[in-house]
């Protein structure tokens, strides 16, 4: 005869297990005690119904809710700008900063700009991204970039890498 004991238990299955099966007969319950009740909720259609009119108007008919507001227009007088040189050109940033109170910008200052810019760009503050968009075409710069570094948030910011 042997004498190793024989053991014989129950082995549990894990809690994952168990806690699939309870949702599975949970489910089982719900559907069957809400088969053939009616939901308290109802997909409901508007339809809404034109008369024709008797003379055609002449704007086009808007659906509420759906036009998108149109944006206010840039006040180019009320936005500070400042021009920097970094270019070897002398009085680069004074020319264009001209240029751009001619075209209605307010600029506070001009200088020279020290650091590495591959191209003219303005940098803008997020609030004053379209104002920067709308300077940039005014003076025919191809770049425009959230403001950097030292860069005041107040205004936009110029840099000049080359003449205009």
């Amino acid at each position: 005869m042997s004498d190793r004991p024989t053991q014989r238990g129950v082995v549990f299955p894990s809690p994952v297990v168990v806690l699939s099966i309870v949702a599975v007969a949970m489910a089982a319950i719900a559907f069957f005690v809400t088969r053939g009740v009616e939901p308290d909720e109802r997909d409901v259609a508007t339809t809404v119904q034109s008369t024709p009119s008797e003379t055609p108007s002449a704007e086009p008919s808007r659906k509420p809710g759906r036009e998108k507001p149109k944006p206010k227009p840039i006040e180019r007088d009320r936005v500070f700008v400042e021009v920097y040189n970094n270019s070897g050109i002398t009085g680069l940033a004074g020319s264009v900063g001209t240029q751009a109170t001619d075209a209605g910008w307010k600029v506070v200052g001009t200088d020279n700009w020290y650091g590495t810019v591959s191209g003219n760009t303005v940098f803008f503050p997020e609030r004053l991204e379209r104002a920067a968009k709308q300077l940039a075409l005014d003076l025919g710069i191809q770049r425009t970039a959230p403001a950097v570094g030292q860069m005041r948030l107040d205004r936009l910011t110029i840099v000049l890498t080359s003449p205009l």
